[in-house]
């Protein structure tokens, strides 16, 4: 008898260290970048706005600033569109837009329904400058000190408990910065 239980506790054995070792949902979340402590790569990208003016990630050192990747295709990019409204209010610093893979027209649309929080946005249409940051899909945001260098990179929607964080995150680029 003992013999016939001897395999099944090894099963029911492996079977919970598998769910112990599955990560959560936040963990998958929080992807290591390997551009984590890294400058942010300098592209040049043309304005949503006004495809003539380009903007440059070179442009905006010497200052923090939020790189906020998302598309007017993204359901996901609707669901966090008030927390990244609420940054771009609170932060006190440059948010920007990097619309991915996106019709123009679209892009635009979507802004003028849902609200335009950012500060300026960057069009990688082809996306191949959202390869140089290592972008697995949108909505993902990057948090990028006033030295150019990639400090914390958010992969998913903005919710309440990301917003908190990337407030604190933000606060503490800040006072780094000045110090």
């Amino acid at each position: 008898m003992i013999r016939m239980l001897v395999p099944l506790l090894v099963f029911v054995g492996l079977v919970g260290l598998l769910l112990i070792s599955l990560p959560t949902a936040e963990q998958r979340r929080q992807v290591a970048s390997p551009l984590i402590g890294r400058e942010v790569p300098n592209f040049s990208l043309p304005s949503l706005h006004d495809p003539s003016v380009s903007y440059s990630t070179s442009e905006l050192r010497g200052q923090p600033f939020i790189l906020n990747v998302w598309g007017s295709w993204c359901f996901s990019c609707r669901v966090e569109h008030p927390y990244i409204t609420r940054l771009g209010q609170e932060a006190g610093i440059p948010l920007v837009g990097f619309n991915w893979r996106d019709e123009r027209e679209d892009a635009l649309t979507w802004l003028g329904r849902f609200g335009d929080a950012w500060t300026f946005h960057m069009v990688d249409e082809e996306g191949r400058a959202a390869i140089d940051l290592g972008v697995y899909g949108a909505p993902e945001t990057f948090l990028i000190d006033h030295r150019g260098i990639i400090r914390h990179k958010h992969i998913g929607p903005v919710d309440q408990v990301s917003f908190d964080d990337l407030m604190r995150r933000i606060n503490d680029m800040r006072l780094e910065a000045d110090a």
